[in-house]
């Protein structure tokens, strides 16, 4: 049996590998994983008691709507309950903007090197991707709105990118959606929101206030630490919120995963302090880089993409076997690169051993 046109050419996506997949290949029991961007200090200590209060009910199907986790984060963001969309992770939101509105045969215009879900989405749902060239390492929304013809219906755009860790800007953010017709979806995917300070970041939610098509997705993943529970949501206008919920499945956000994200949104310090952690990590990282004479790409996430003279998977390896495990990014077009992400000071400090070892410049 023939699966559907574009599915033969996708490649299974492969994440990073688990701790324990890694002790049992290798026989070692010390590893740490910095490969996959999760939040080194763990979840709120208030997320962790509400999954165990929880547990205690997962006999009971979860709140279909979400209702409870929908009113406080609606106050938290500042919109109407009637604006969120709830997923499986961000990732399921992304597709749920598939389901919804791409049909076989449009347009769906995406930055090279960005985020592998978007080529997902645009195959699954039969579209032509049209992907734009970066800038240097970041995504050039001069060239997505120069890409735009009576065909295109949807636009990604993460911010910050992953795996380049780089961002678009205010300026050039409202160049482009003064040049997006109203029958355009723009997606502005903000996993990584809660890690930048830049004044010149784009404040997205304005465009959803004044009621243009767009859609930002964020997740409690990183900086809230709920990688494992897969939940994450959509913001839009009320009507494109409405109509995506035709296709959502009834069930879809777990009831441990809801409690635990309403608990995390109230614990504000573990947030400024994941920030705090992420900072300080990423200046010794940088200097640590610098000192070896490496080049890297300054990033506004929780990760740093290095690259080298050699394979990217060469290096993997080599840090895998020292109980380090990183992401090689060949698949994102840096074949000679890494992706690492910024951890606690001692994992920190671990990785910069391994790779002084690995380098042959103990």
């Amino acid at each position: 049996m023939r699966p559907k046109p574009g599915i033969e050419t996708i490649q299974p996506y492969q994440g990073g590998k688990p701790i324990e997949e890694v002790q049992r290949e290798l026989g070692i029991s010390d590893i740490i994983k910095l490969a996959s961007n999760e939040n080194p200090l763990g979840p709120s200590p208030l997320a962790m008691d509400a999954i165990q209060e929880a547990a205690t009910q997962v006999n009971l199907y979860p709140d279909g709507n979400a209702y409870y986790l929908k009113q406080e984060l609606a106050a938290h963001l500042g919109v109407a309950p009637e604006q969120l969309i709830l997923g499986n992770g961000s990732n399921e939101v992304l597709q749920l903007v598939g389901e919804t509105y791409i049909s076989p045969g449009d347009r769906v215009i995406y930055s090279e090197s960005a985020f592998v879900v978007y080529m997902l989405v645009a195959k699954v749902f039969g579209a032509k991707a049209i992907i734009t060239p970066m800038d240097g390492y970041t995504q050039d929304l001069a060239a997505m709105a120069d890409a735009i013809t009576d065909q295109t219906r949807v636009i990604f755009i993460a911010n910050p990118n992953n795996p380049t860790g780089t961002m678009v800007t205010k300026t050039e953010t409202e160049k482009l959606m003064a040049c997006v017709p109203d029958d355009v979806l723009v997606v502005f995917d903000e996993a990584y929101y809660e890690y930048v300070d830049r004044p010149d970041y784009p404040q997205t939610l304005p465009y959803i206030h004044d009621g243009r098509n767009v859609i930002i997705t964020r997740t409690f993943s990183k900086i809230y630490g709920l990688a494992g529970m897969r939940i994450g949501y959509g913001l839009a206008k009320p009507d494109i919120i409405e109509t995506m919920n035709r296709v959502r499945q009834p069930f879809n956000c777990n009831l441990v995963a809801q409690a635990a994200a309403r608990a995390a949104l109230k614990d504000a310090e573990h947030v400024r302090r994941s920030q705090a952690v992420n900072a300080a990590g990423k200046a010794f990282l940088y200097e640590a880089l610098d000192q070896m004479g490496l080049e890297y790409v300054e990033s506004e996430g929780n990760f740093i993409l290095v690259h080298f003279d050699r394979a990217g998977d060469e290096i993997s390896d080599a840090l895998m076997r020292k109980g380090v495990i990183v992401r090689p990014v060949a698949g994102y077009g840096f074949p000679n690169s890494i992706r690492v992400t910024i951890g606690t000071p001692e994992e920190n400090e671990r990785f910069v051993s391994g790779l002084k070892a690995v380098l042959g410049n103990a």
